[in-house]
């Protein structure tokens, strides 16, 4: 709970910079950035939430991976993370500056499950579909989950659309069962 308050601070901070310096977008990306490249990888995450390792150690590595790559604002954030000892919630700190960003945007994340990878061409189409449904921007993570056999299963918020072949049949299932 403590983690989660202290990762909300910090992202409406960082927010807050980020929109007073109209620069909501390039921050993202520095983050997003940082988020795939460094807090994608378990060891990576090991290291910077290990007090054991000095935090010049863990600044010495950040300057050496994001040199030239993100904004000298966003350098000076992770430093601080670092400094305050804080590096380690990065991830959260980075799911919740992009949630305030989303809303602040007026877009909707869809979680979107298939089975197979979408083309483009299904990506873009299904991305139109909802924007068309929400009224809202659509940005679409997608998932795979080869269990759904055919279809999609789309999640914004607190709604949740079964459209795979999987469940279809599970509802075929308590029909027919329904029926006996």
């Amino acid at each position: 709970m403590l983690n989660i308050q202290l990762a909300t601070k910090y992202a409406r901070a960082i927010f807050e910079l980020a929109q007073e310096e109209n620069k909501l977008d390039a921050y993202s990306k520095d983050l997003t950035k940082i988020n795939e490249d460094v807090f994608g990888l378990p060891e990576a995450v090991k290291f910077f939430q290990n007090p054991l390792v000095p935090h010049q150690a863990k600044k010495d590595l950040l300057s050496k991976a994001f040199k030239d790559e993100i904004s000298e604002e966003s350098m000076n954030f992770l430093m601080l993370l670092v400094d305050k000892n804080r590096i380690g919630i990065f991830k959260e700190i980075y799911e919740i500056f992009t949630s305030l960003k989303n809303t602040a945007q007026g877009i909707l994340v869809a979680d979107v499950i298939t089975a197979f990878p979408l083309t483009k061409t299904q990506e873009t189409q299904l991305t139109k579909k909802l924007a068309a449904v929400t009224g809202k921007k659509i940005q679409i993570r997608k998932h795979e989950d080869k269990s759904i056999l055919g279809g999609v299963i789309v999640t914004i918020g607190d709604k949740r659309i079964d459209g795979s072949a999987a469940g279809r049949l599970r509802s075929l299932k308590s029909t027919l069962a329904i029926g006996n």
